[in-house]
């Protein structure tokens, strides 16, 4: 069980396959446009279970809790050597 007052993420579906834009490419066409919101319960619940919560800015929203305390997994890739140096070769470049 799912306490109230926990992060979670929910996910919703915005519009069936059907109902999509007729000029966005096949493959997206025959996929229902999801909605991914993180936000803190308002109700007791499970996983899999639909729930309502609450967004960091006050807004409720319904859905289907996919994640309890979902981590943030993005990253700005892999390391690339070139970058490295940008910074100093602009401010030799700036103010010389």
């Amino acid at each position: 069980m799912i306490k109230v007052g926990t992060f979670v993420e929910i996910t919703n579906k915005v519009l069936d396959p059907e109902d999509r834009s007729p000029v966005i490419p096949e493959e997206t066409k025959i996929t229902p446009l999801m909605m991914w919101v993180r936000g803190f319960t308002t109700t007791e619940c499970s996983l899999g279970e639909e729930t309502e919560i609450e967004t960091p800015s006050g807004r409720k929203v319904r859905g289907v809790v996919t994640a309890v305390e979902p981590a943030y997994t993005h990253d700005f890739g892999r390391y690339v050597s070139e970058i490295a140096y940008v910074g100093k070769q602009a401010k030799e470049m700036l103010f010389k």
